[in-house]
């Protein structure tokens, strides 16, 4: 019988510590290595939904890490191995408190919040006269702060970021830089696939004093992506884009009465709603990949993890 992993308790040699994100679930191990097991979990409106989604920490997996790889030559990267459909091994890097956001395109919660009067994101001047998911003269960077648990993130610009030390100037800039190449890259090789990288979130760490791209790159999760087929289109219509994302399931949540909200009760999931969850991740790492999903064998997920990352840290 299939199976998903939605929790992990493992107890690897040289455990340290564990710390258990809404998806992922990171394991440090004697202090160098962290190991993150990429679960089925998924959540929407800052709350984990109580069902799991077959092949969903697969496909997040294996996207990062095919994209940690392609962007390598651009800036180090956090990832040693993935020796399990599942899992990422790679180096503890110390986090800068920051997330930086890039957006190509006029959506989302730049969007809302344009349409709200706003002309200016995160410092960054927006022109008057633009609509719903139009294309900027060039990608923006737009920093929020890393936000203590049950905290949201907030919006920041450079000249704050840097006023108030959170990155001294010379790094920050570094990280931009960073941040703009490895976008570009990303669009390039979605592009190939016939898919627009509209917006994304990149997080970096600091390792012995160089700079590191740490955690998920490029994934549903953290990404959005829109099919370039029709686009123009649609935009001249003023219909809504077609995309590959998770927002769809917060669609499919806000339609059934429930955006996050205190009191609010996530509605229950069917089988055919999380079946139709796990084809449209599955989609997502064929498109973006333009490779072939294999999937891997979960009739016993959890031992099949643990083995794979005994035997690998057996190497470490």
């Amino acid at each position: 019988m299939a199976q998903t992993i939605v929790n992990s308790d493992f107890n690897f040699p040289g455990q340290k510590s564990i710390y258990k994100g809404k998806v992922r679930d990171v394991y440090n191990i004697d202090n160098k290595y962290l190991l993150m097991i990429v679960s089925d979990r998924i959540s929407a409106f800052d709350v984990v939904l109580p069902r799991g989604i077959p092949y969903k920490g697969q496909v997040l997996n294996q996207i990062a890490a095919k994209f940690l790889d392609a962007t390598s030559d651009i800036v180090p990267n956090w990832k040693i191995s993935s020796p399990d459909p599942n899992v990422t091994i790679g180096r503890i890097c110390k986090p800068y408190p920051l997330e930086m956001i890039v957006r190509a395109y006029l959506t989302g919660s730049a969007w809302r919040t344009y349409k709200a009067g706003a002309r200016e994101i995160c410092g960054i001047p927006v022109p008057d006269g633009m609509k719903e998911h139009q294309r900027f003269p060039k990608p923006i960077i737009t920093p929020t702060t890393k936000a203590e648990h049950g905290m949201h993130d907030a919006d920041i610009s450079r000249n704050e970021i840097v006023k108030q030390g959170l990155v001294p100037e010379k790094e920050y800039d570094l990280i931009e830089k960073y941040t703009m190449e490895v976008f570009i890259r990303g669009s390039e090789i979605a592009a190939q696939h016939g898919l627009i990288l509209v917006d994304t979130k990149y997080e970096f760490g600091n390792k012995d004093g160089e700079i590191y791209l740490i955690d998920e790159i490029n994934t549903p999760d953290s990404s959005r992506y829109f099919y370039a087929d029709g686009y123009q289109e649609r935009f001249d219509k003023g219909l809504p884009q077609k995309q590959l994302s998770k927002e769809f399931v917060r669609e499919w949540l806000m339609a059934n009465g429930f955006q996050g909200q205190k009191g609010q009760k996530v509605p229950e999931m069917n089988d055919e709603f999380v079946t139709e969850i796990s084809e449209r991740y599955i989609e997502l790492y064929e498109r973006i990949t333009g490779e072939k999903f294999i999937r891997a064998d979960i009739t016993n997920v959890r031992e099949r993890i643990e083995k794979n990352c005994i035997n690998f840290l057996s190497t470490l």
